[in-house]
C-alpha cells in the first residue's frame, strides 16, 4: 500500500490522531486534507502529550513530509502559534508544505462565525466559533483570500480592498465591529512573511511522491456524520471529512486513493447539538466519559456519548468508501457487566438500516441493540487479539458481522505502544 487515508467513521473525535501518528512512522508524507484549527489531534508518546490543532500529524518526524493542502482553511495568526508551541517543546526539525491555494481565516470571519451562532439562539449548531464555517463560504462565494494572495503583499492589500466593502456591510448588519484594510493588513501580512518559505504548490509535491511511490498518509478533521453533503445537515461541519473527497482537497487523480481506514470508538461520541441515536445519560454515560476522558481536544467541551452505532458507521463505510476499521479506546468498557451495539434503527414502527435525510426522522428513530456480555479485566496491557478476554474478542467478532469490515487495528490505551495492528499497513 502506497496510499492510506484516515478518516473518522463517526463525529469526530474517534482518535485519528493516535492512529495517524501511529502510521505516520512509517510514512514518507502526512497530509492534512480538509478542515482548520475548529478540531484537534490528541497524540500521547514518550510520556508527553501534544494537542494539534492544524499541523500534520507527522511533524514530531523531521524525515517525513507534512502537507496542509489546498481543501484546508488556514489561521495563519493560530498556525504560526502551534509552530512556536511545538518548537517551545522541542520540535525543531520538521518538513512542512501548506498550499498556496488555501484559502486563510482571517479576524471577521471569526467574528461573524460566533454572531451566525447567537442569531440561531436554540438551533445553534455549536461550532467552536474559529471562523471556519465563513471562511469556506467566502470560499464558494468566490470572495475569499487564500495563502497564495497572503504571502504576496500586493496581491493581499489588493485582495483586502476588494473583499471589506462586503464583509464590513454584513459585519454592519449585525452590529459588528468593521475593520480597514491596513488594520489586518499590517497584521497579517506579517504572517505572510513567516509562513512564505512553507508555500509551494501541494498538489504538483504529491503528484511527485505519487510518481516515486511514496508512502502517503491522507488524514482530515472531524468525522464522515459531519461532513457537509451526508451528514446530520445542518449539525456538520463546513467541509467533507470522507476518503472521497480526499482527491479534490488534495489535488491528485481519485485513482490514488485506493485505502481508506476508518476510525471510530469502542462506543460513540459527539460534540455539539444534534441528533444522536444511541446517547446515553446518567451513571453510565459518566463513567464511560471519564474512562474515555472525552473532552474537547481544542474546546475541553465534555463530550456527548452513547453506545456503538453499527448503522451510522456502515452509512459512513458506504459514503466514504472505507476499506477496514481500527476501533480505539477498546479499554474504555473495561468492567461493565454488559455491552450494547446498536445494529438497526426502528422509524415508524419499521426497521431501517440507514441514516434518514430528515432531523425530524432522525430524531424520531429508536435504536435497536445486540446486547452482549461484558469483561472486567484490565486489557490495557494486551499486545494482541489472542490475549484479550473472550468477551472482548467477542465484541469485536460481532462488530466485523455488522459493518462488514474487518477490523485491522485495535488501541487499549493512548500511548503508541498501546496499538495493536492486526494487518500491516506502508510495508
Amino acid at each position: 500500500m502506497s496510499t492510506v487515508v484516515v478518516v473518522g467513521s463517526q463525529w469526530g473525535d474517534e482518535g485519528k490522531g493516535k492512529i495517524t501518528d501511529y502510521l505516520a512512522q512509517k510514512a514518507n508524507v502526512v497530509v492534512r486534507s480538509q478542515g482548520g484549527n475548529n478540531a484537534g489531534h490528541t497524540i500521547t508518546f514518550g510520556g508527553e502529550k501534544f494537542a494539534l490543532r492544524s499541523i500534520p500529524s507527522g511533524i514530531f518526524n523531521p524525515n517525513i513530509k507534512n502537507v496542509m493542502a489546498n481543501g484546508m482553511v488556514i489561521n495563519p495568526k493560530q498556525m504560526l502559534e502551534e509552530l512556536a508551541g511545538l518548537e517551545a517543546r522541542g520540535i525543531t526539525k520538521y518538513q512542512l508544505f501548506v498550499s498556496n491555494r488555501a484559502h486563510i481565516v482571517l479576524p471577521y470571519h471569526q467574528d461573524l462565525d460566533g454572531a451566525y451562532e447567537q442569531f440561531k439562539g436554540d438551533k445553534k449548531i455549536g461550532t467552536t466559533k474559529r471562523g471556519i464555517g465563513p471562511t469556506y463560504a467566502d470560499k464558494v462565494n468566490r470572495i475569499g483570500i487564500r495563502i497564495a494572495d497572503l504571502v504576496d503583499p500586493k496581491l493581499f492589500k489588493k485582495a483586502l480592498e476588494d473583499t471589506l466593502p462586503i464583509k464590513n456591510k454584513e459585519l454592519e448588519m449585525l452590529g459588528l465591529k468593521t475593520y480597514t484594510v491596513d488594520e489586518i493588513f499590517n497584521e497579517y501580512s506579517e504572517y505572510g512573511k513567516k509562513i512564505k518559505p512553507f508555500v509551494c504548490d501541494t498538489s504538483l509535491l504529491l503528484e511527485e511522491e505519487l510518481e516515486k511511490n511514496s508512502k502517503i498518509l491522507f488524514e482530515g478533521a472531524q468525522g464522515v456524520m459531519l461532513c457537509i453533503d451526508h451528514g446530520t445537515y445542518p449539525y456538520v461541519t463546513s467541509s467533507s471529512p470522507t476518503g472521497a473527497s480526499v482527491p479534490l482537497n488534495c489535488g491528485i487523480a481519485p485513482s490514488y486513493i485506493n485505502n481508506v481506514l476508518g476510525i471510530c470508538k469502542a462506543y460513540t461520541t459527539r460534540v455539539g447539538e444534534g441528533p444522536f441515536p444511541t446517547e446515553l445519560d446518567g451513571n453510565l454515560a459518566n463513567y464511560i466519559r471519564e474512562r474515555g476522558h472525552e473532552y474537547g481536544t481544542v474546546t475541553k467541551r465534555p463530550r456527548r456519548v452513547g453506545w456503538l452505532d453499527c448503522v451510522a458507521l456502515n452509512y459512513a463505510r458506504r459514503v466514504s468508501g472505507i476499506n477496514y476499521l481500527s476501533l480505539m479506546l477498546f479499554d474504555v468498557l473495561s468492567g461493565l457487566d454488559k455491552v450494547k451495539i446498536c445494529y438497526a434503527y426502528e422509524l415508524d414502527g419499521k426497521k431501517i438500516n440507514t441514516i434518514p435525510a430528515t432531523l425530524d426522522e432522525l430524531e424520531r428513530v429508536k435504536p435497536l441493540y445486540v446486547e452482549m456480555d461484558g469483561w472486567k479485566e484490565d486489557i490495557t496491557h494486551v499486545t494482541s487479539f489472542s490475549e484479550l478476554p473472550v468477551n472482548a474478542q467477542k465484541y469485536l467478532r460481532k462488530v466485523e458481522e455488522l459493518t462488514k469490515s474487518e477490523i485491522v487495528i485495535f488501541s487499549v490505551g493512548p500511548d503508541r505502544l498501546q496499538t495493536i495492528e492486526l494487518k500491516e499497513f506502508f510495508k
